[in-house]
């Protein structure tokens, strides 16, 4: 795992080694192991590297082909590379290391751009091509390595994180709009915007090309074709299980010491059991915790710790946000609401101390269904094909229309009879589009539902659920769950690798109908079937908790001061964006228990944070 960066400048002018130098070394944190530097007059390339496979200098990046026609800087994990380079040692190239970045190399020179084809792994990386004098660039296919990157006439600049890019102080850090709407309503920006205007995230599944004069190409190699096939119930848990256990297998592949986290939910519990039957010496297993008990899945991670018998250990989050939040803002370069991060962050400091590589269970929920808004989704089209629906009109004759029954009837009808897509967006909103004009000074309208409707419409499939699924891994899951664990794991030079999102594995549960993962009251259902003999039956039937913080309680109690002074201090008022009125509001009804506005607060904080740190920092 590593960072990567890189100038191309279209005027033929030479490339600034010191700019290059001082993109790289801020994402050191990302590749402590060592760093590289490639710039041939108006190219330059930089990477920073954890050394993961062939700890040797023989993998130090960038690096080239034999005749240094062919350079790349990789960021990323290719568990096929073994399998790769047998086949192209049968082809004639030589090998100078045992790294899959060399694998790349020589399945560039071989395919060309159709070489993203054949990798399987996580990855973002630029190959320079020397003789054509051009860039190719490409992303993994759901989105595990970012890839961002700024175009003007003059130049193109790339690299893993923003922080990078806008060290080159004469790119403008002006807000886009657009972006800042989009995180209001879902508490991250997604793909392809940055905050920043200018600044653009290439999409997961994609690859770029951009040549010496400027022209860029981009192009979809990838997408998820949800096709439901006709097997039985026993072939899709026989399936799950050997696609788990191989995919958890090549993972496992490290030449440095390795664990998974472990929550004790059914996802990382299921990836450490494939470990153990994998491996020879115990499992490291690394666990996060709170003191709410209603927060804290530790007693169910430690079942999975005995049964499996791993080298356990445990770690209990405090609310000591008001110390960490700025660091935490700072590493993710764009303002970023998912509470999660903060525990997250802290598990990947735990585990760093032990190993350098860990497993997770994310994708788990992604591939069966796993979140309890699927079932609300699914009970809601129940109802509104139910006798309860249609006769509803007849129960509203009964309330008075002032009366507070009869309001809450109405909301709730009206609310269940949006279409499940629309439903779906519903759930997942912080600000909807009337809060946002009641916030926002000056208001400039985006619909933040656009992006949504627009993905679920991709979908090829009629199925509803099956379309809501396709949007949950390319929205939620790309720009908010591996954002999260991307900058939580990098932050601490820790790589993290994900089973259930072999891309191999995500082709296969897009089979599965729908009646098999999600019911009305049960979830996941064909793979915690699969997992009956497998994992303890407590852990099957555990309701899912999710990795939450308490954030309504911290919010009313340990962060309600600090909360309030951010949002209202003079820096906030300064910036006009907010209405304040509405900002004491939310504030006041928060803390008096008239309405929990704890995540919208939360998302605020996180923003106004933002603005201190990479706006008012830069203007100072």
């Amino acid at each position: 795992m590593c960072g990567i960066t890189g100038i191309l400048n279209f005027n033929g002018s030479v490339v600034d080694k010191l700019l290059l130098r001082r993109m790289t070394d801020v994402l050191s944190y990302r590749g402590p192991d060592g760093e590289g530097f490639y710039v041939d007059k108006n190219v330059g390339l930089g990477h920073r590297r954890l050394a993961i496979i062939d700890l040797s200098d023989a993998g130090k990046q960038p690096m080239c082909n034999h005749d240094g026609t062919i350079w790349i800087t990789f960021n990323g994990e290719i568990y096929n590379f073994q399998e790769l380079r047998r086949d192209l040692e049968g082809r004639g190239y030589r090998f100078s290391s045992s790294t899959d970045t060399e694998v790349i190399i020589h399945a560039y020179e071989e395919y060309g751009v159709d070489c993203v084809g054949f990798l399987r792994g996580m990855f973002s990386f630029a190959v320079w091509d020397v003789n054509k004098k051009q860039l190719f660039l490409v992303r993994d296919r759901v989105g595990k390595k970012p890839l961002v990157y700024y175009k003007d006439n003059d130049r193109f600049v790339f690299a893993s994180e923003i922080k990078a890019i806008i060290e080159d102080k004469t790119i403008k850090r002006e807000v886009s709009q657009e972006a800042l709407s989009n995180y209001l309503g879902y508490g991250y920006v997604p793909a392809p915007l940055t905050i920043f205007k200018n600044i653009y995230k290439l999409l997961p599944g994609h690859c770029m090309i951009v040549d010496n004069k400027g022209n860029i190409t981009i192009k979809q190699y990838w997408d998820l074709q949800f096709k439901e096939t006709n097997f039985s119930e026993d072939y899709y848990c026989k399936k799950t299980l050997e696609l788990l256990e191989e995919s958890t297998k090549i993972r496992m592949f490290s030449d440095v010491p390795l664990g998974a986290f472990l929550s004790g939910g059914v996802d990382s519990s299921a990836v450490v059991a494939m470990m153990a039957k994998n491996s020879e010496q115990p499992i490291k297993t690394f666990s996060i915790g709170f003191e709410e008990q209603e927060f804290n899945e530790l007693p169910y991670a430690r079942i999975i710790a005995e049964k499996f018998n791993t080298d356990h250990k445990e770690f209990i989050v405090k609310p000591d946000a008001i110390k960490i939040l700025p660091k935490l803002v700072w590493y993710y370069d764009e303002p970023f609401a998912d509470s999660s991060a903060l525990p997250s962050y802290y598990l990947a400091q735990l585990t760093k101390k032990h190993v350098t590589v860990s497993l997770n269970g994310d994708g788990g929920d992604e591939n069966y269904a796993g979140y309890d808004w699927f079932n609300r989704v699914k009970a809601m089209q129940f109802y509104k094909k139910s006798f309860i629906n249609k006769s509803m009109s007849n129960l509203f004759n009964k309330f008075s229309a002032n009366s507070v029954m009869f309001k809450k009837v109405k909301k709730f009808n009206k609310i269940a009879n949006l279409s499940a897509e629309d439903y779906y967006i519903n759930m997942l909103e912080k600000f909807n589009e009337s809060m946002k004009s009641q916030l926002l000074n000056n208001y400039k309208y985006y619909d933040s539902r656009k992006l949504f409707i627009e993905t679920m419409n991709n979908c090829k499939s009629n199925d509803y659920m099956n379309k809501i699924l396709y949007c949950n891994i390319k929205q939620y899951l790309s720009n908010d769950l591996l954002v999260k664990i991307d900058i939580a794991t990098m932050a601490n030079s820790l790589e993290a690798r994900s089973p259930f999102l072999d891309h191999k594995m995500l082709e296969f549960t897009a089979t599965i109908p729908t009646r098999f993962k999600i019911g009305l009251f049960n979830k996941k259902i064909i793979l915690i079937k699969a997992l009956k003999n497998v994992l303890p039956r407590n852990i099957l039937k555990k309701k899912k908790q999710g990795f939450s913080i308490p954030m309504s309680k911290w919010m009313r109690e340990e962060l309600s001061n600090y909360t309030e002074d951010i949002l209202t201090s003079n820096d906030c008022k300064s910036r006009k964006i907010f209405n304040q009125n509405y900002i004491k509001n939310l504030l006041y009804e928060h803390k008096n228990k008239i309405k929990d506005n704890g995540y919208r607060m939360w998302t605020l904080l996180c923003l106004e944070l933002w603005f201190k740190e990479f706006i008012d920092n830069d203007e100072r």
